[in-house]
């Protein structure tokens, strides 16, 4: 009897068919315009959206480096601080325009592969495909970038009081210079905005990391530990909850004064109690698990399963509540500087320009409704963002 040949057949056929895909693959090759231009050739085949945002990377960076080369190049002489940032921001978003492009690009010869992909990548993709969550990011890159390009683009000095009588109190207008108006004391108030984002996006961010970094400490430990620990510091939790926040932070600030540093460290001091009870949920889940069983029973330290088994598989939530919480922080450090307890006068912050503007609501309208715009926006922003990260990463809504 002849014996059968049909599985070395099957072999012999995937070998060469994975031969051939890989001649075809190597045959592939890009002109060297398709690197010089990162997001062109990518928009040429048909990959739009991807190819717009590359695109976007490399040619904002390359307009101010033509428009304004003296005070980007100036880092290499001395420059101040924000003139610092702003450039170093715009040669790493220039450099990371090649970076992505030739990722992209060798994506679209090799697609990425569908299997054995983590829940991160799950999640990451359902967002990809959200269009709202996507436009939210769009607009939140846009306020960070220009948060951090202030110095680059802002029309005047947010500061300077030139010609007060002359220029206090002008309306919005495309021809007298000063698009959106001037205050009563004849500062620019598009130029105050822009830098008053600088201070609530940075607040609202810092506060955030700190309350993420407090809460995902406590609540891993609690719930790692348990016994007397988790008792000890869920009592703690629900001591802190027993505070009104608002009222805690006007105690705290009234006693130490209205600065920066304060403002972001009571901000973050008082909002990682949410954070610490998602986590530890997470954590009496996870502990339980296969993987954390067989690290113990290997002898891995304690701290070793903490922070690089445990934490990273709570992220996707973490990150999702302090998308939706940002927005609620930001108010407040809003609602502080509009209290006269936040960020002081002359520096602009969203909150102190909208209390400036109060006083004249009817004769100087431009004044309040401006910055409460922005305000508006950046919450609303932050909190499509986040429901679109929580929609990605729930494994109940996916299909």
């Amino acid at each position: 009897m002849r014996p059968s040949t049909r599985g070395f057949d099957t072999e012999a056929e995937a070998e060469v068919n994975n031969q051939e895909l890989a001649m075809q693959q190597s045959e592939v090759r890009f002109a060297a315009w398709e690197y010089l231009f990162p997001g062109v050739s990518l928009i040429l085949r048909g990959r739009k959206g991807r190819g717009a945002a590359v695109f976007a990377m490399f040619l904002i960076p390359l307009i101010f480096f033509i428009w304004q080369p003296g005070t980007i190049f100036s880092v290499f002489t001395g420059a101040a601080w924000d003139i610092y940032l702003a450039s170093i921001y715009l040669f790493l978003l220039f450099l990371a325009s090649f970076w992505v492009n030739i990722r992209l690009l060798q994506d679209h010869v090799t697609p990425d592969k569908k299997e054995g992909i983590s829940e991160w990548q799950v999640g990451m993709r359902r967002f990809k495909k959200n269009n709202r969550g996507m436009f939210g990011l769009v607009i939140l890159i846009f306020l960070y970038s220009v948060a951090l390009l202030a110095p680059l683009i802002s029309p005047h000095d947010p500061i300077s009081q030139k010609n007060v009588l002359d220029v206090r109190f002008l309306s919005p207008s495309l021809t007298s210079g000063y698009l959106l108006g001037t205050d009563g004391f004849g500062r620019d108030l598009l130029s105050r905005i822009i830098f008053g984002s600088r201070i609530s996006l940075f607040i609202g961010f810092v506060s955030m990391t700190l309350s993420v970094g407090i809460g995902s400490i406590i609540g891993v430990i609690g719930g790692y530990f348990g016994g007397w620990i988790d008792g000890m510091l869920m009592r703690l939790v629900d001591l802190m909850l027993g505070f009104p926040r608002l009222f805690l932070i006007l105690i705290v600030i009234a006693f130490v004064g209205p600065s920066i540093f304060w403002i972001i460290a009571v901000l973050g001091l008082t909002g990682w109690m949410g954070v610490a009870r998602l986590v530890r949920g997470q954590v009496l889940s996870l502990k339980e698990q296969e993987f954390i069983l067989a690290t113990k029973a290997l002898g891995v330290r304690t701290f070793k399963i903490l922070f690089r088994h445990l934490i990273p598989n709570a992220i996707a939530p973490i990150i999702v509540y302090a998308t939706l919480n940002i927005g609620i922080v930001i108010l407040v450090e809003a609602g502080l500087s509009f209290l006269g307890l936040g960020v002081q006068p002359p520096t602009p912050s969203w909150g102190n320009i909208v209390d400036l503007g109060r006083k004249n609501l009817i004769d100087a309208w431009w004044i309040a409704t401006f910055p409460g715009f922005a305000i508006v926006i950046t919450v609303v922003s932050f909190n499509i963002v986040g429901d679109a990260l929580r929609d990605a990463f729930d494994p109940r809504l996916r299909d």
